[in-house]
């Protein structure tokens, strides 16, 4: 078929010496499931305290499924108080580094006492089971204390981005009722603070549920405090005790909310229940990361996002590993922080964003080179499809072609990882997500329904219920069944394009409505985005769809070229005859432009809609998740 040199760029076994050690050494684990998938996954949560357990492992109420009916469970128990009756106890828990190079280590000990004596302080504040909590902080421990201290009492959390503007926070803040908001003075980002407490204030003009705001000391600005109101985090905390019961909670209580956008601009409140979300991100990180005692594990999410949730804060901490959390820019103060971090505490997984990786691969490779990385054993990858191009220079650059990637795919709404590989037991393809987790049942279907021949692109759709899964969205139950189960009877709708090749591997295409319709031919923006990739002076590249006469659509790309390339007319000839060589003519842009930057969400999805938008002259809608204005000023004046 068109494009498939693309995607094939050879096949990667896991070294001998990691197959032996691994947690998952046998592919007989994926017929288990199969056979018993309520079996497998109570095995699953056998493994973590229960103050009682439940009675059913699935209710199949559609689409409100419900695991572990009638079990109490409480999930800062499960990352902390069960720990603490063993040897790690006095392991590290979280190893943290700010931007300016301050440093701090909690150990599961004294996590579980600073998570206690938050949760009193949020007591003391009339906090109560269910009442929601807002957290507006940088990346500081204090964001996964407060996270757990709301756990341990029953209060849902609702974590907003430290990047978010004022208006995106009050819209968040009002839209669960919050009755306490947590925030600093300010965070680190490229040296620069950002004024959180500014931001906080400004929000509250009008968000009238807060009663209180805790104040987190960080840069040590000096900010306005209203009395009554405002609250320091040091002060609450110095006299409050470090005991404090974790609740026993319904398995199917909501746990947190967190916040996803909306195409029509309203954020989505999609509401995480506490059994099911727990057991999900445990197996799912004990399995695809292959998460051992010795590890040093660093996922470079931001916590605002659900990556940060579930692969730095839960799944990691209810198994007891050491987890690295970095404040700051990956280019801060030069293009090597990263592997700086990789060296100074000998990180052996890496989990991060192609978009990142395509940031180093710009940089160049003398930067990582600087570093010793030989204690990386594996990495993983998260929040797109990753260029088969882009999976080798990481493979080969940064992994000294030792390490297996595990090429994540799942969703805010999924809460743990469906699509990956097992490092131990997968042979890799370059640029595919592999297949489903053992017990997730995943498939490719066309607009009615029926599933596509393989090679063929489709919907993707998952047809069988997961722990971890989103209990529905906050006050809105119509819309959580409407977006996700109306379009494919009895299926959740992921709302992506995949396709599955001959071997069962599936290949993630991007959002369903990124597929470009040229002349009948229907193309996912990332087979082009790919071929422009694989040329030599290609970074980065977004592609979008734009009106054409005689085609119907025609395309669009923005390209970011490497350090040492310029622009010019036999460059974007050179491009358009690569793009023909690798996909074929169909697939030839229209119109190449070049720009510094791509317009992307502060967790580093490009966002094609805006382009589109701007291409097509219709309104660019919500732009809250936006990280940089000038990047849209560029595509603009293009």
């Amino acid at each position: 078929m068109p494009g498939e040199e693309i995607f094939e760029k050879g096949r990667f076994e896991p070294p001998s010496e990691f197959k032996e050690k691994a947690i998952v050494k046998s592919e007989s684990i994926y017929e288990e499931a199969e056979r018993d998938l309520e079996g497998f996954w109570a095995k699953a949560a056998d493994e973590l305290h229960w103050f009682k357990k439940w009675d059913r492992v699935l209710e199949r109420n559609h689409p409100f499924y419900r695991w572990f009916v009638g079990g109490k469970i409480n999930a800062s128990y499960n990352c902390l108080d069960r720990h603490l009756d063993t040897w790690r106890k006095n392991k590290a828990a979280i190893i943290w580094e700010g931007e300016p190079g301050d440093s701090k280590t909690y150990t599961y000990q004294q996590l579980h006492h600073e998570v206690s004596k938050f949760a009193n302080v949020l007591k003391s504040l009339g906090v109560k089971k269910g009442d929601r909590v807002t957290i507006y902080l940088p990346m500081i421990p204090e964001l996964p204390i407060a996270m757990l201290a709301c756990a341990r009492i029953g209060a849902i959390h609702s974590v907003v981005f430290g990047g978010f503007s004022a208006q995106a926070l009050q819209d968040r803040i009002n839209d669960a009722e919050a009755k306490v908001l947590i925030t600093a003075d300010g965070g680190y980002r490229r040296g620069k603070i950002v004024p959180l407490k500014k931001n906080s204030d400004e929000a509250l003009e009008n968000a009238p549920s807060i009663e209180h705001v805790v104040v987190v000391k960080r840069t040590g600005e000096d900010v306005p405090m209203k009395e009554g109101r405002d609250l320091w985090w040091h002060d609450l905390m110095k006299n409050a005790s470090h005991v404090c019961e974790a609740e026993p909670m319904d398995s199917t209580d909501p746990l947190f909310i967190l916040y996803t956008s909306g195409t029509t601009g309203k954020p989505k409140g999609v509401v995480h229940l506490t059994g099911g979300y727990i057991v999900g991100t445990y197996l799912t990180s004990k399995y695809v990361f292959d998460l051992k005692d010795e590890d040093i594990y660093w996922c470079t999410a931001d916590i605002g996002w659900i990556t940060g949730h579930s692969y730095i804060v839960y799944g990691p901490l209810a198994n007891g590993a050491t987890v690295v959390m970095y404040e700051g820019a990956p280019d801060y103060p030069q293009y090597d922080r990263f592997w700086e971090i990789v060296e100074k505490y000998g990180v052996t997984i890496l989990y991060t964003a192609p978009t990142a990786i395509r940031a180093f691969i710009k940089w160049g490779e003398e930067w990582p080179k600087k570093h010793d990385l030989s204690s990386l054993r594996l990495l993983g990858t998260v929040g797109e499809p990753i260029n088969p191009d882009v999976w080798l220079w990481y493979y080969r650059v940064i992994g000294n072609e030792k390490c297996p990637i595990v090429d994540t795919w799942w969703q805010t709404e999924t809460g743990m990882i469906l699509i990956t590989p097992l490092p131990g037991i997968s042979v890799l393809k370059p640029g595919s997500a592999y297949r489903p987790f053992p017990g997730i049942k995943a498939e490719v279907v066309d607009d009615d329904g029926n599933p596509v021949p393989r090679g063929q692109a489709g919907n993707l759709v998952i047809k069988s219920p997961w722990p971890a899964m989103l209990g529905t969205l906050y006050k809105d139950p119509e819309r959580y069944k409407r977006q996700y189960w109306s379009q494919v009877e009895g299926a959740y709708f992921t709302g992506d394009g995949a396709r599955i090749d001959e071997d069962g591997y599936f290949w993630l295409l991007g959002r369903i409505d990124d597929v470009i319709n040229v002349s009948g031919h229907r193309l996912g923006t990332m087979e082009v985005e790919s071929a422009l990739v694989s040329h030599e002076a290609v970074a980065e590249a977004a592609v979008v769809g734009i009106p054409h006469e005689i085609k119907g659509q025609g395309i669009a790309a923005y390209v970011v070229l490497k350090e040492e390339f310029k622009p010019s007319d036999d460059l974007t000839k050179d491009l358009k005859m690569h793009v023909r060589k690798v996909i074929g003519p169909i697939a030839t842009p229209d119109e190449i432009h070049y720009v510094d930057k791509l317009p992307k969400t502060r967790s580093g999805k490009i966002m094609r809609r805006i382009m589109r938008a701007i291409k097509t002259g219709k309104d660019i809608g919500d732009v809250s998740t936006l990280e940089e204005e000038a990047a849209i000023k560029e595509v603009r004046e293009k």
